[in-house]
């Protein structure tokens, strides 16, 4: 089997408002408490599990989406009156970046985290073979 992501926590001061937040924004199911945390089920393999913490640091968490999709949050992302912007750092320009041919934009939550949606992947673009001590590259 290959390795997966299966899911994260997100550190939150309200968990239940973030993950309602972000599940409507990204139009996935979500539920209010499983056990000491309120997921959200990205897709059949990611759950984003946020959780109540007094202190953190705000992170970064970025979504590869069909160009259908990025529209439609795009769509809801506008309807809510989220500010967003098409670089990680900077000034709230209301723009898409259009790199390497796709579309990418970032917003951040109340909690301070940084949230990405793009069409096309920079990170993977040039990266290295997958190489696990004493095993053949894996094909992406």
């Amino acid at each position: 089997m290959a390795i997966q992501l299966d899911h994260l926590i997100v550190p939150s001061h309200d968990p239940v408002a973030g993950a309602k937040s972000l599940a409507g924004l990204l139009d996935v199911p979500w539920q209010e408490a499983q056990g000491p945390f309120t997921p959200v089920y990205v897709n059949e393999t990611i759950t984003l599990d946020f959780a109540d913490r007094d202190q953190f640091e705000p992170h970064h968490y970025c979504f590869r989406v069909s160009d259908a999709e990025f529209d439609a949050i795009l769509g809801r992302i506008r309807a809510a009156r989220i500010a967003y912007r098409s670089s990680p750092l900077g000034e709230t320009d209301m723009q898409i970046n259009r790199r390497l041919g796709g579309k990418n934009l970032y917003w951040q939550d109340t909690d301070g985290h940084l949230w990405e949606i793009l069409t096309v992947s920079y990170a993977r673009a040039e990266s290295p073979p997958l190489i696990t001590a004493g095993r053949t590259p894996t094909a992406p």
